[in-house]
């Protein structure tokens, strides 16, 4: 009796750290999945943009896997921007690419060290390829959709802790920028920031020097046109319509930093105005009120690289807290791997996880 006694101890033992180990997973071992769902949001704030894009936006949603079965629970949210020519549906797994959010948050949680949380991406590619997510009447307020009409949405219709305290903003390349851009004017709307291999942080200086690019620029007269260019073009004409706006030029709506092969030094103002680090200063106040903020990029992402780093002197100077990293890389290739450590236990670290009093 007693031998029973001790291997049925022995036998309850090994369940319960195999509980432990693997918290997300089965009784037959599958990993539990999180679900997506996506959905249309309208803004307000996108209606009448000049370009023309709809200002019913689809936006996708991960829940994680104990979301379905625990209806008391809420849960933080990050707010995750995608990047140029990207889109939701890409980073959702609705379109193959580089990577697929929910395999990556299914495998993160399966290893039960980290803490669900929610997370949701608004679709921002527009017939530029990308919004920057600035505010401009050629392409809309995406700044305000985002931090305020978005956030009000997904509170409203999803179990959130609707506070900023449980909100984090994150993006890659454009969506980085973004994540800086609105985080910094709002941080009473989201308390962490994490920027993944950011773009456009530093003051405006790439117009194109060779003629060939130049030429290039000067060709795109139709929609059909920039469809079809390379991806500096589409670069191009995607800031200057989210930063040099002119809704008295049809039918792009925008001012270009080369007119007739001139470099125009007001557009270039205006688009220096728009970075962060040339900005930053005037911001300062509000980056202190945040929690947290962390920013990484490639070593082989050689620009952005240089761009960080300069962020980082800014920051020491100011003597804000932050994390900052550059890992062996390049602008794509361990971005999915970087989610699923760093950002994920960065949140994990930073968002508060306390459940609201009934």
């Amino acid at each position: 009796m007693e031998k029973k006694l001790h291997q049925s101890y022995i036998l309850l033992v090994a369940a319960f750290i195999i509980f432990i180990a693997f918290p997300a997973s089965s009784q037959n071992g599958t990993m539990r999945q999180g679900t997506v769902e996506r959905i249309k949001v309208h803004g307000k704030e996108l209606e009448g943009n000049l370009a023309g894009d709809s200002p019913d936006r689809d936006v996708s949603v991960y829940l994680p896997p104990s979301y379905k079965t625990n209806p008391e629970r809420r849960y933080p949210v990050v707010y995750l921007l995608h990047g140029f020519t990207d889109s939701d549906a890409k980073l959702y797994g609705f379109e193959q690419h580089w990577m697929n959010l929910p395999d990556v948050l299914n495998q993160a949680f399966a290893e039960g060290n980290r803490p669900e949380m929610i997370f949701v991406t608004p679709n921002a590619f527009t017939r530029f390829q990308g919004s920057m997510y600035s505010s401009s009447v050629t392409t809309g307020n995406w700044e305000d959709f985002v931090a305020k009409e978005l956030v009000s949405y997904i509170d409203k219709n999803y179990r959130t802790i609707p506070q900023a305290a449980s909100r984090g903003l994150a993006g890659h390349s454009m969506g980085g920028y973004g994540a800086m851009r609105i985080g910094q004017k709002y941080p009473d709307v989201f308390s962490s920031l994490y920027l993944l291999s950011p773009c456009c942080l530093e003051p405006a200086s790439n117009v194109p020097q060779d003629s060939a690019a130049q030429a290039r620029l000067q060709a795109i007269q139709t929609q059909a046109d920039l469809e079809k260019a390379d991806f500096f073009t589409k670069a191009t004409f995607a800031s200057a319509a989210a930063w040099s706006p002119n809704p008295q030029k049809p039918p792009f709506y925008l001012d270009l930093p080369l007119e007739n092969g001139q470099v125009q030094p007001l557009v270039l103002a205006k688009w220096t105005a728009n970075r962060p680090l040339a900005s930053i200063d005037q911001y300062i106040f509000n980056i202190r009120k945040l929690k947290a903020l962390a920013f990484d990029a490639g070593a082989d992402d050689s620009g952005i690289a240089a761009s960080i780093r300069e962020l980082d002197k800014v920051l020491d100077s100011y003597g804000i807290k932050h994390f900052y990293e550059e890992y062996d890389g390049d602008h794509i290739n361990r971005v999915a791997d970087r989610i699923g450590t760093n950002l994920l236990t960065f949140f994990s670290e930073n968002l508060s996880f306390e459940q609201p009093r009934k």
